[in-house]
Formats: C-alpha cells, structure tokens, sequence
C-alpha cells in the first residue's frame, strides 16, 4: 500500500483521541487494542511531518496544526458519509439518472413502459432524447445514451450486432391508417395492396427506419406508392390524417389508441415491426439501467389473455386489462403459432439487454 495514502480509519482514531483526551479511553471506545491506536496515529503524523497530538500532560491534547488538520479531517469524513449514503440512494433507486435514446416511432410505442418507469422509480430521472434510427447505435458507442428503444426487423434481430445487445420488447402489426372521414374508414378489409398506388399517402421521410421497412414491401411487391408529402414528425402525419384526405402507414397500436384515426389490414400483410431495447455490449449498467431492463423484461412477458387462446406481447397491457377485449386488434395469436419464450429467441441464442 502507498505510505502517502491517509486512511480514513487514521482519521477516526485521531479524532477519537481529540475527543476523549486520552488514548486509553479512545481505544476503549473504538475497540481496538492502545497500541495499535497509538501506532496509526503515529504513522499519520509521519505522513504529515507535523506533530497533531500534545502528549506531555496527563490529558492528550491536539496541537495547532492539529486543530486545524481535525477541523478539515471531521469535514471530509462528512463527505465520505456523504457519498456513501449517495450510492446507497443509487443501488436502492432513491436517485440516479438514465439516458434512453428512441426513433420518433419507438418513443410513442415504448410510452406505457416509461410511465411504469417513472412511477416505480420516482426519484430517478428520465431523459428521451429523440434521434434517428441509425444514430442510436452511435450514441450508445460514445456514451450518449445508456439504452436505445428502436426499430428492427426480425432478421437483423436474429443476426444481432457485435456490439449492442438486444431485447425484444414486442412485436407490432403496421396498417393502413386514414382518419374516421376517410372513405376507406367504413372498410372491413383485408384491402388490396394496390390502394397504396391509388390512395395518396403521408410518410416519413426515406431515411427512417419505418419507412424503410415500407419501401422495401412496396419493391418486392412491385408497387408505386402515391407520395404526397413527407414529414419528419409522427404528430404532424397523424393530424395530417386526421383531415381525412390522406392515409399513413403506421402501426396498429398507434391508431387502436389514437381518436379520430382507424387501421385497416392489407394483404398481402405489411410487415411486421420488432421493437427492441438495445444496450452496449460489455458497458457498465448502472442500477437504474438494470432496473429498467428488469420492468422491460417483465412488461415483455405480460400478455393480454381472452378465453383459451395465448396471445403475443401486448404493447398496451394496462389498457387492455380493463377493457373486455383488448383494444390491440392484432393481438390476439392462436396459442399453437407462438413461440413459448417470451422473448422468441432462435435455438435459445439469448441477447439479453440488461
């Protein structure tokens, strides 16, 4: 060990004998033997080159310098006091902080998890920082964010990264949505896919993941979809259909809980959204990061059940809960289509975020 190194526990002793007057009674008082009190002391002011203790009268008394050095001592003693309840407020999540970055997508889907999140941990602090899909992996790498929620399709879930875990937190339905005015709005469906070449659409703008996704459904099954505008913002492309003159293609959850809005299936399907909780693989997680991964986990097995049948990962299982069927109208999968493991992980290759 250093010699240069003060241990607290030299400190305490000091500060004992300077209390008690006396080396016998601190001893006594600390537990320890008089000898090795005295030792550390000695030690401490070696460390010092300065004499703290006055030992010549029948009661030990501190020196000037170490009036002064008690005085500074007892305040950094308090700050390690301090600390430790600082980091016991931590592990006990009284305090602490956690850094999400989300697509503007996942950020609306992931809303129920927050809020569950928020009122377990009160104190903890929370802040979404909103970027692009491909620039939360980058955030992750320089330790912008401590999680990301993003977009995925199952493939490059299965294939995984090198560098980030991931969890799956639910798997979405995409639809065609238009407003209640619309005049598909009244459709039953499954419509045809060939209403994204006949309806004029509003739609992210290329370089999001969800409209990557689209574009590539609308390449293999050969269609030319009718673009009217694009946006950068999910609230500006749902007021924008709730006019009733344009259509989106969002997914399902979005506008089961949105007013003025209605899904409608297309076949073929439109494909499926994974959304997943990522981290950086081999990074210190924090214990609110821990935390949270561990109420993802939980929120993830939570299924929204109807009679006999086992229904996939609902994203919306509060609501859902008090409604006598779940407003998810997608949901529901026949129990012999569904993977046992919450999580649907092939071959049992995990990727646990947290």
């Amino acid at each position: 060990m250093d010699r240069n190194i003060v241990l607290p526990r030299s400190i305490r002793y000091l500060i004992a004998v300077a209390e008690h007057r006396s080396f016998t009674r601190a001893a006594e008082v600390l537990f320890v033997s008089q000898p090795t009190l005295s030792q550390q002391i000695k030690q401490l002011e070696q460390l010092l080159d300065v004499q703290l203790l006055d030992r010549s009268g029948r009661a030990v008394r501190l020196t000037a310098a170490g009036e002064v050095y008690v005085r500074h001592a007892r305040r950094a003693l308090g700050e390690l006091e301090s600390a430790k309840r600082a980091v016991q407020d931590l592990s006990d999540l009284k305090s602490g902080s956690l850094r999400i970055g989300m697509t503007p997508i996942t950020d609306y889907l992931a809303t129920p998890l927050l809020e569950q999140f928020s009122v377990r941990y009160p104190g903890v602090m929370v802040n979404m920082l909103e970027m692009p899909q491909h620039e939360i992996g980058d955030a992750l790498a320089e330790d912008r964010v401590d999680l990301g929620i993003a977009f995925s399709s199952a493939l490059s879930i299965e294939n995984g990264s090198e560098e980030v875990d991931n969890h799956i937190l639910f798997i979405e339905t995409l639809g065609l949505v238009v407003g209640t005015g619309h005049p598909l709005a009244q459709q039953h469906g499954p419509l045809s896919k060939h209403v994204l070449e006949q309806e004029p659409l509003v739609l992210f703008k290329s370089d999001y993941a969800l409209r990557r996704h689209i574009d590539q459904y609308c390449m293999e099954q050969g269609i030319n979809l009718n673009i009217a505008i694009e946006a950068t913002s999910l609230s500006v492309i749902m007021e924008i259909v709730r006019f009733g003159r344009l259509a989106t293609i969002l997914p399902d959850v979005i506008a089961c809980v949105q007013p003025g809005l209605r899904s409608i299936a297309l076949l073929p399907e439109l494909p499926r959204h994974t959304i997943v909780l990522i981290c950086r693989r081999g990074q210190y997680k924090s214990p609110a990061c821990r935390a949270f991964g561990q109420l993802a986990t939980e929120w993830t097995e939570s299924r929204c059940l109807r009679g006999s049948h086992r229904l996939r990962p609902c994203p919306l299982p509060d609501i859902c809960a008090k409604a006598e069927v779940c407003v998810d109208p997608k949901c529901m999968v026949d129990s012999g289509n569904v993977d046992q493991n919450p999580l649907n992980e092939p071959d049992g290759a995990s990727k646990a975020a947290v």
